[in-house]
């Protein structure tokens, strides 16, 4: 009878170890450096938290980011972080001007915006084209939408109680670009479909 040979369990892969490794770091270097800004915060009597709260929700997003990319499965995780990232930078922005009225356009950086940057950066890490273009079509569609909605709320609303000083036309050309681009974009989508042959009426 032949002697076998006990089986042992495969080691994980080089780059995966070093993925986990270095995700691991920069979260730990994030949090180093909140901890320091606290630190100096307690030191010189500033209050930190009143103008950088908005950080707490920042740092958790680009934590989700860092170990969406780094894991081999971790596009929703990515996804997840851009829009909480996004949220947490429309806050900052926010927070230090006062300017909460925004959110009634802000919102489209978020989503489809923020979705769209975690599908481009997980498309591109994984190699995944389809992924990575479909993020960045959303991110076109996301700041279309913003644009549309400033000109909209500032110019013609005037939400901020001052209407913006913009031409009239301005309103009817950033809709109809943005138009277009959804156009291109389902243009573009449908050739790609008819391509694969998954959408072919034969």
């Amino acid at each position: 009878m032949s002697e076998q040979t006990p089986q042992t369990a495969p080691e994980p892969r080089p780059e995966a170890r070093s993925g986990g490794a270095s995700g691991t770091a920069v979260v730990g270097g994030i949090l180093i450096v909140l901890g320091l800004l606290f630190l100096a915060g307690q030191q010189l009597d500033i209050d930190i938290a009143r103008f950088g709260w908005p950080f707490y929700v920042i740092a958790p997003g680009v934590a989700l980011l860092v170990f969406g990319l780094t894991m081999r499965h971790g596009s929703g995780m990515t996804i997840a972080g851009g829009i909480v990232t996004m949220v947490g930078l429309i806050l900052l922005y926010q927070n230090a001007t006062d300017h909460w009225e925004s959110w009634a356009y802000a919102w489209a950086l978020v989503a489809p915006g923020g979705s769209g940057a975690g599908m481009l950066l997980s498309g591109t890490r994984s190699g995944d084209a389809k992924m990575a273009r479909d993020g960045f079509w959303q991110i076109l569609v996301g700041l279309g939408l913003f644009a549309a909605g400033f000109v909209f709320f500032e110019g013609v609303i005037g939400v901020s109680g001052d209407r913006l000083p913009l031409p009239e036309w301005v309103l009817p050309v950033v809709v109809i670009g943005l138009g277009l681009a959804v156009l291109v974009r389902g243009m573009m989508g449908g050739r790609g479909r008819s391509e694969d042959g998954t959408a072919s009426g034969d």
